[in-house]
């Protein structure tokens, strides 16, 4: 989404002091001549481990072409609030960019975000550009990387088939605090997770190693189901989420 054409609207400087990993430190004001994409993730939260994958290819796809990403963790839930954590999980999850360790949330004060994951993406004056909240609009925010870089390729393909283009998705249920069981109407589930041991979800057995969010079911489409949730001593579960799915194809004898 391109902000207003009147609106001038300056980067916010990094926080000072920040810990970063992969890279030593990084000011906002050095980036000045390059275009900066900024996403505010946290690794216990789906949405964000959803995007994650788009933010690494453009990394990969655009670095030499002066773009500087840059992944602010901002941890929503105790299990991602420790720094050992965090730079545990940048390495499990293969990111290669600069992460901002934004424990004390001071960069998301600053910015003011409402939810995860929240992407900016600067000019090369350290003007806002584009934005986004939430998943999707990936192929949006390569054309603007592109504009800006003053590049034309195809952009990345959809990972998912909810990724694609467009496509409306139906809503899926809440997220629900703690280690919920019941009705549900998603196309994923999963939970946050910390500890150690194996929980149980509808007779599946999922071993819990590090603090983290852990897919419980994966259905191919949109479908209502009931979870069972069985959480053991030693494993501590702070929320259980959903995600889309696309609607399921009509029925064979509706064609």
């Amino acid at each position: 989404m391109r902000p207003p054409a009147e609106a001038d609207i300056l980067a916010p400087s990094f926080p000072g002091l920040a810990r970063w990993v992969n890279v030593a430190t990084l000011r906002m004001d050095k980036q000045l001549g390059r275009p900066v994409l900024v996403e505010f993730w946290d690794f216990c939260r789906v949405n964000s481990l959803r995007t994650i994958p788009y933010l690494q290819a453009w990394h990969e796809r655009y670095a030499d072409a002066g773009l500087r990403v840059v992944g602010i963790h901002a941890s929503g839930f105790e299990a991602s609030n420790d720094v050992d954590a965090v730079r545990a999980a940048v390495e499990r999850l293969g990111i290669t960019y600069p992460v901002l360790i934004d424990a004390e949330l001071k960069a998301a004060e600053s910015y003011g975000i409402e939810g995860w994951p929240s992407r900016y993406l600067w000019d090369k004056g350290s003007r806002l550009f584009d934005v986004h909240f939430g998943e999707g609009a990936y192929a949006e925010t390569e054309l603007a990387i592109q504009e800006l870089l003053e590049i034309e390729r195809e952009p990345v393909a959809p990972i998912r088939p909810e990724d694609e283009p467009g496509i409306l998705l139906p809503a899926q249920s809440a997220d629900q605090p703690g280690a919920y069981s019941g009705p549900y109407e998603a196309g994923g589930v999963w939970a946050v997770l910390s500890g150690s041991g194996t929980v149980r979800a509808n007779g599946h057995e999922i071993a819990v190693t590090h603090p983290g969010c852990y897919p419980l079911i994966e259905h191919p489409h949109h479908t209502a189901g009931v979870l069972e949730l069985d959480v053991p001593d030693g494993v501590r579960c702070e929320a259980v989420c959903f995600t889309p799915g696309i609607v399921p194809p009509p029925p064979l004898d509706a064609l």
